[in-house]
C-alpha cells in the first residue's frame, strides 16, 4: 500500500522559510508526478506546485511562483517543497500528493495518494 507522509511544518514568522519533505513508501510502479496542495483556513483546497521526473519540469500557482520551490528525486520516493519569504495567506495545511505518469496536473482530481497533511502557520 502506498502512503504519503509530509513532515517539516509549523509555525514562522513573515518573511521566513520552511521546508516540508514528502516521503513515499511502497512507491508504485512507473514514473510518478509530486504535487502540492494547501487548504487555508475556511477555504478550499487549492493548488501549490508540482515536479514531473523530468529534470526541471515544475509548475506553480502564481501567488507562489518565485517564492516557493518543489523538487523531488528520479524515483519520485521523497520531495521537498522549499517556501521561502512566507505570507500570512500562506497559512495552510499542507498536503503532498502522487500521481502516476510524466504529466504535471493543477486538479486535485488527477492525484492517486495522498498525505494527511501538515499545518502552516505564518504569523507575527
Amino acid at each position: 500500500q502506498v502512503q504519503v507522509t509530509e513532515s517539516g511544518g509549523g509555525w514562522v514568522q513573515p518573511g521566513g522559510s520552511l521546508r516540508l519533505s514528502c516521503s513515499v513508501s511502497n512507491h508504485p510502479k512507473g514514473p510518478s508526478t509530486m504535487g502540492w496542495f494547501r487548504q487555508p483556513p475556511g477555504k478550499e483546497r487549492e493548488f501549490v506546485g508540482a515536479v514531473s521526473p523530468e529534470p526541471g519540469h515544475t509548475v506553480y500557482r502564481d501567488s507562489v511562483k518565485g517564492r516557493f520551490t518543489v523538487t523531488g528525486d528520479i524515483a519520485g520516493a521523497i520531495g521537498y517543497l522549499q517556501m521561502n519569504s512566507l505570507k500570512p495567506e500562506d497559512t495552510a495545511v499542507y498536503y503532498c500528493a502522487l500521481r502516476r505518469g510524466m504529466l504535471l496536473k493543477k486538479n486535485a482530481d488527477d492525484y492517486d495518494y495522498w498525505g494527511q497533511g501538515i499545518p502552516v502557520t505564518v504569523s507575527s
